[in-house]
């Protein structure tokens, strides 16, 4: 594909040289690579309340977190230091399986739901229960996914408690989920948390979730400063850095343009969708710009012919796996409260999310199939990408 790739951890972006300081991942020096433009797709990390958003979900790669790490014996940049990973908690899940140990799930979003339907059906010996802030699991996905969730998991004997802070502290909270001694094993499977460390402060968020550290962007995916900066303007958010030659995309930047009630862009899930189509928006800005349609962002009129990104229509788009042989399929979501539609349940959703026996689920191996560039993914995956008419979210009517 004619792509040359370095494998290493970026330390430093520096916009006014145009310059990535990288450490790469057999060398102790800092090599410095200079660049005409720049896409940053470092994506997030989970785990609020450990330092550095460490979690199960995600590899612990950055050195600085390395360095905090629960897990210290295992280096996860590689594929083998995952894997090992993934056995040494397998076999913490078997011996809790073995003694009927008390499992406690902290979040009953589509994560917390997962993780919970998984383990009951594959360490059936397990006592598990699901906690949740909000008034039931889902947050502001529709009820009726909602409903078809709770049903399952208290089929399965999953016991759920809504409306509950977690407080591990407080005896009084062990006693209100009918723990009074504790659990043996706790996940959190809450929030999520920045891991720009190699992005200067000026163009990072001060507020947001996991307390800030968001890459602030305009409505070109341009990565700017901080709002209030010199060079501010309400339309763009604050001035663009690096006279506009860096974007962020997907989980990395500040995820939404404006404010409550006055929204340019909504806050836009943390999912994989709009990432690929927020990249999809940057590329074509890059070329527009080296092209020389466009060579330095002044104002709102000047950018006029870059592209707009949006509110993409694949972001209202969840789908919940309960186990490998049951799943729901929300469309339709956007940022207001119980949003959305269940258009998909039962084993036609979980072939759609999920492995059922020996069938490959549909996303992943026809999202494979694309990375592969072989012709039935790139076909399928090309008209998701392009679709001609926007069904919902806020694209323009006809892409």
């Amino acid at each position: 594909m004619g792509v040359k790739f370095i494998w290493g951890e970026v330390k430093e972006l520096n916009g006014a040289r145009k310059t990535a300081s990288i450490k790469t991942m057999f060398s102790n020096n800092i090599d410095e690579v200079g660049f005409d433009y720049c896409i940053i797709c470092s994506g997030c990390n989970f785990g609020p309340f450990k330092p550095m958003g460490e979690s199960l979900w995600f590899p612990t790669v950055h050195e600085e977190a390395r360095g905090h790490s629960d897990w210290k014996h295992i280096d996860e940049r590689y594929l083998e230091g995952r894997r090992r990973h993934v056995l040494e908690e397998y076999q913490k899940l078997t011996d809790l399986n073995k003694k009927q140990a008390t499992v406690l799930i902290v979040g009953a979003g589509f994560i917390g739901v997962e993780w919970a339907t998984e383990l009951e059906h594959f360490f059936p010996n397990l006592k598990i229960t699901i906690i949740d802030f909000l008034p039931r699991c889902l947050g502001p996905l529709p009820d009726g996914a909602a409903d078809y969730c709770s049903d399952y998991m208290a089929a399965c004997g999953i016991k759920e408690f809504y409306n509950c802070k977690y407080d591990p502290k407080n005896p009084e909270f062990w006693k209100q989920i009918e723990l009074p001694n504790g659990a043996d094993e706790i996940y959190v499977c809450i929030g999520v948390k920045a891991s720009n460390y190699f992005m200067p402060a000026e163009t990072l968020s001060d507020k947001g979730p996991g307390g800030g550290g968001w890459i602030h962007f305009n409505k070109h995916l341009q990565v700017t400063q901080t709002p209030g900066e010199i060079g501010w303007k309400p339309s763009l958010g604050g001035g663009v850095w690096a006279d506009g030659t860096i974007y962020a995309v997907g989980d990395c930047n500040y995820g939404c343009i404006g404010e409550p009630g006055k929204w340019e862009m909504p806050p836009v899930p943390k999912i994989s969708y709009p990432g690929e189509e927020q990249a999809y928006h940057a590329c074509l800005n890059v070329m527009k710009m080296e092209n020389g349609q466009k060579n330095k962002l002044l104002g709102p009129e000047d950018g006029e012919r870059l592209v707009v990104t949006w509110w993409p229509w694949g972001a209202g788009m969840f789908a919940t796996s309960l186990g490998p042989h049951d799943a729901c399929f929300v469309a339709a979501a956007n940022e207001n409260k119980n949003s959305g539609y269940m258009v998909n349940w039962w084993i036609p959703a979980a072939l759609q999310k999920e492995i059922t026996g020996d069938r490959p689920e549909i996303i992943e191996t026809t999202k494979i199939d694309e990375c592969r560039d072989r012709w039935i993914g790139i076909l399928i995956w090309h008209f998701v990408h392009h679709t001609p008419v926007h069904l919902f979210g806020r694209g323009p009517w006809f892409v």
